[in-house]
């Protein structure tokens, strides 16, 4: 039986009443965690980096996976991917952006592999008594699937909840470049649908023209949906867009229209997100170039190019840079690359195996662990910096990997030395140091040093600017040396000065 709380009547009673609202209010509040504070935009000052509407720079980070918003696996229908155990263990890690795939075709064949893979839900309903190539009901391309959307929505607002912005991917263009059998299985294909729709215009049996602006009927179809992702997502806080997955060759052009769509929709709507282009992963050698003259607020490149693996190169504005393991190895990377690109001023995040449960099977989540590690380290120092101020200053650092915010913070990175023998490694007597120009940064700073491999962090004595500076760390291996100006708000600001502020909702 519930028994409701009777209050003393008069002003002690309102007082009462109003501490039990902030008490529920704040219990609510806790359980349901912290939202980001979007939408997004651009800063014309520092464009590394989104500002929030408070303009707050926001250093973005993550794992993702390719079953975020899809069921995938060799079932059919596919085990239900736990979404929420997933974003948990990102804001565990610190983690505040996820990839939030969307496959195109209903199945496909794992090149290499022979598994066959199947992925539902999709946009579209599946109501015919004619059968599509994969046995189910034929898609009706004018009929949306409210439930896809539904889902679509409830996890950008669960991810929200964590303090994590998501990316929608509205496209995927892999599954067709590379796999045997993806167009015999994408809605588009003529023997799919009850809309007499067929996408290959060539009818060689890949459907590339899919992602052109060769045919009208395709076009307004790939239009429609676009706005129902919208309209479905617009009064999100935390959503950026991705026009699609490593899509071919001459599919740019198709991928710019999309840009300026999605810019010209959101025009009418209250909120306006950020479009992101991604390079086409094993394309040219110009991809990025292409990315980086393109309409995209963010652009996530290749490794052909600049070296963004083993030496990123240093983000120069003007567009925000995803550094995504996924375009670089397709499965790959190490904490050095996670810090090297930390300070070079990119975003780096990690396609995640996630236990090998999809397209990758047997692969060691062990493994990956120290990636994870290593991108929560790096949000933890970027929530303590002015990132509105800070750019990559190589030249500052012996190392050539150093972040500031001049004369008041500094993040450089010591790699690993290299395992020498012989002559090389008595003439190398000294241990390896840092070396930092603070030369024009007077005042003293406080000096933090932390362990890539373990997160451990040490405070050595502060230390006076003025001239160039050497520091030693107090333990072997790889180094990050973090100095802040002491006595000064602005290279002193708490994790909670910068955090997203928690709402309700």
């Amino acid at each position: 039986m519930t028994r409701l709380v009777e209050f003393p009547r008069g002003a002690h009673g309102q007082l009462f009443r109003l501490f039990a609202i902030l008490l529920v209010a704040t219990f609510a509040h806790d359980a349901q965690g912290r939202s980001a504070p979007g939408p997004l935009r651009l800063d014309g000052d520092n464009a590394r980096y989104f500002v929030t509407p408070q303009g707050k720079a926001v250093y973005l980070t993550g794992a993702h996976t390719w079953d975020t918003l899809q069921d995938m696996g060799a079932d059919n229908p596919p085990a239900p991917f736990d979404f929420d155990e997933y974003v948990q263990s990102m804001a565990d890690h610190r983690h505040n952006f996820l990839r939030l795939w969307r496959y195109e075709v209903t199945r496909f064949t794992e090149p290499g592999a022979n598994r066959v893979l199947f992925c539902s839900p999709h946009p579209w309903v599946r109501q015919s008594d004619r059968l599509a190539n994969d046995g189910l009901p034929r898609f009706d391309l004018e009929q949306f699937d409210e439930a896809y959307f539904q889902r679509l929505r409830e996890r950008i607002e669960a991810a929200g909840r964590r303090g994590i912005y998501v990316s929608i991917m509205l496209f995927e263009g892999w599954a067709l470049r590379f796999t045997s059998d993806g167009w015999a299985h994408h809605p588009f294909n003529a023997a799919n649908n009850v809309n007499g729709i067929d996408a290959d215009a060539d009818h060689d049996g890949r459907g590339l023209e899919y992602f052109t602006l060769s045919d009208p009927a395709v076009t307004a179809l790939q239009q429609a949906y676009i706005r129902k992702v919208v309209d479905t997502v617009n009064d999100l806080e935390n959503v950026l867009y991705e026009v699609s997955n490593e899509n071919h060759w001459d599919s740019f052009a198709w991928e710019n229209h999309v840009v300026a769509f999605l810019r010209e929709y959101q025009k009418t709507k209250p909120r306006h997100h950020p479009v992101g282009l991604t390079s086409n992963g094993g394309g040219g050698r110009d991809d990025t170039q292409r990315l980086f003259a393109s309409k995209a607020d963010w652009i996530s490149p290749n490794a052909l190019s600049f070296d963004y693996k083993s030496n990123p190169p240093p983000a120069a504005g003007g567009k925000v840079i995803i550094s995504d393991t996924d375009h670089l190895w397709g499965l790959g990377g190490d904490p050095a690359w996670v810090w090297k690109s930390f300070v070079r001023g990119l975003n780096p995040i990690f396609m995640d195996p996630h236990r090998g449960s999809v397209i990758s099977p047997g692969a060691e989540a062990d493994r990956w662990r120290s990636i994870w590690q290593a991108l929560g380290q790096t949000a933890e120092v970027a929530q303590s910096l002015d990132l509105a101020r800070t750019v990559p200053a190589g030249p500052l650092s012996s190392t050539g990997y150093c972040l500031a915010h001049p004369g008041f913070n500094y993040v450089a990175y010591l790699p690993e030395a290299p395992r020498e023998s012989g002559l090389k490694a008595w003439l190398r007597r000294s241990p390896p140091a840092i070396e930092l120009d603070l030369a024009h940064a007077p005042g003293e700073f406080a000096v933090e040093w932390i362990e890539p491999a373990t997160g451990r962090k040490e405070m050595s004595d502060p230390i006076a600017g003025g001239a160039r500076r050497t520091f030693t760390p107090p333990f072997s291996g790889e180094a990050v040396l973090v100095l802040r100006k002491r006595g000064d708000s602005r290279a002193n600001l708490s994790r909670n000065e910068i955090a997203p502020p928690r709402q309700d909702g």
